[in-house]
């Protein structure tokens, strides 16, 4: 017989990169994989995650024209620019920047963090329609909004107006006791959620917490400038048992009334 042309080996390896090429993987992949077996496992999670985005880009896609293919012919183009307005899968860069530039300069990066990571809603990865429209809404706000106009901002965000860091550092403590309450249907009233939610802002102007103060802050949250619409289309993420800061907020500020109303005198 002729002499082999090849080492035994050959036809292993040649099954190796059919395999390889079968599930799409790239030249240079299979190259890495040919050199040291020890990477094929690197180049699997990376195909695989890989893969992952390309399905969920495809998933936003079909939701977008579901919606599309749904809604009222007389606001299908409107909704036409909405969609195709953002990327997919979605990208939460313009929110994460609206909450850093609403958020008061002086905070701490750590507390910072924090309020944006909670804040900006993680887009799923197989969305409805109603989530990719909600997702379209909340970047078109976050867009037009001018987070760096007073008017636009609470007054404690004001250069020499308090001390926002205790403000915001109480009121993350105070939204997580008020959670709770908020998965189970609770209604909004005394609580430890609310003393620490009090106490946040009384700490913040350097006073104590009476009633004198309670009534006045009752008033000053109620002239606020608020961003309520955000945190309804920012609900359309959330699970019912992840309540947002929104609806923490909320919660608190009706248990306010509702305590302040108890105790009328």
């Amino acid at each position: 017989p002729p002499p082999r042309r090849y080492g035994p080996e050959a036809l292993d390896r040649l099954r190796l990169i059919r395999s390889m090429r079968a599930l799409d993987l790239p030249v240079p992949d299979v190259k890495r994989v040919l050199d040291s077996e020890a990477a094929l496992e690197d180049v699997v999670a990376e195909r695989l995650r890989e893969v992952g985005t390309r399905l969920t880009a495809l998933r936003w896609r079909e939701a977008a024209l579901q919606l599309l293919h749904d809604c009222p012919p007389a606001e299908r183009a409107g909704r036409l620019r909405l969609v195709g307005s953002i990327t997919t899968p979605p990208d939460t860069t313009a929110l994460a920047r609206f909450w850093r530039l609403w958020l008061p300069p002086r905070l701490p990066a750590r507390l910072r963090s924090t309020i944006v990571d909670r804040s900006v809603p993680q887009p799923p990865a197989d969305p409805t329609p109603q989530q990719v429209l909600a997702f379209t809404r909340l970047d078109a706000l976050v867009r037009d909004a001018l987070p760096g106009k007073p008017s636009a901002q609470p007054e404690v965000h004001r250069p020499g107006n308090g001390r926002p860091a205790a403000l915001y550092e109480g009121l993350v403590e105070a939204f997580d006791l008020a959670a709770p309450s908020l998965r189970d249907g609770l209604a909004p009233g005394d609580s430890e959620a609310l003393d620490r939610f009090v106490a946040a802002h009384a700490d913040s102007q350097g006073v104590r917490d009476t009633p004198a103060f309670r009534r006045g802050l009752r008033h000053r949250l109620a002239a606020e400038p608020r961003i309520d619409r955000y945190w309804q289309l920012a609900a359309e993420f959330q699970s019912p048992s992840e309540p947002t800061p929104g609806a923490c907020d909320m919660w608190l500020r009706t248990a306010l009334a509702r305590h302040l109303q108890a105790t009328k005198t």
